[in-house]
């Protein structure tokens, strides 16, 4: 008896345990803020590892990517708004609109490179034309690492048992 009753308690807690550890795993899900972060920050280490940037230049150039950053994201997001609105109407566009769409698509390709080319003459004021150029190999590199470790998660997410996409 005393054996049964053991074995049922010990089961109780088992489960208490493996409920606790899912709802703690679902409360631990990184908001997409902290995932924005996060990645910020994995980008900031591996910039400055690539670019070995001394002192003095981390701090002129710091300030100023973080500039271009934010220039950039206001950018595309007012981008990925209009995308994503011709996307869902596109079958009731008429030509012009459609054309109207692709412009802007263009003019969206110019004004960032606009603004590449203008942040790129503020980096060369910081930084050796040498650590300029690694600065967009590394963020090439560093987009490249990106995707790759979200497609291994991503596979790593699809080969654990019981947890949903």
């Amino acid at each position: 008896m005393n054996n049964l009753f053991a074995e049922n308690v010990q089961r109780k807690l088992i489960i208490i345990f493996l409920l606790s550890v899912s709802i703690g795993y679902s409360f631990a899900q990184p908001t997409s803020q902290e995932k924005k972060d996060d990645i910020d920050a994995q980008r900031i280490g591996f910039i400055t590892k690539e670019l070995q940037l001394t002192p003095q230049e981390a701090q002129e150039f710091w300030p100023v990517y973080n500039k271009y950053r934010a220039e950039v994201e206001v950018l595309r997001k007012s981008r990925a708004t209009e995308l994503m609105s011709a996307r869902i109407n596109l079958n009731d566009y008429t030509d012009e609109q459609l054309n109207k769409v692709i412009e802007n698509e263009f003019n969206f390709r110019q004004k960032e490179l606009d603004l590449s080319r203008r942040y790129n003459e503020e980096y060369k004021k910081i930084l050796t034309f040498k650590k300029v150029a690694s600065l967009y190999r590394a963020e090439q590199l560093f987009k490249i690492s990106l995707i790759k470790d979200m497609r291994q998660e991503k596979t790593d997410k699809n080969l654990t048992p019981g947890i949903k996409n």
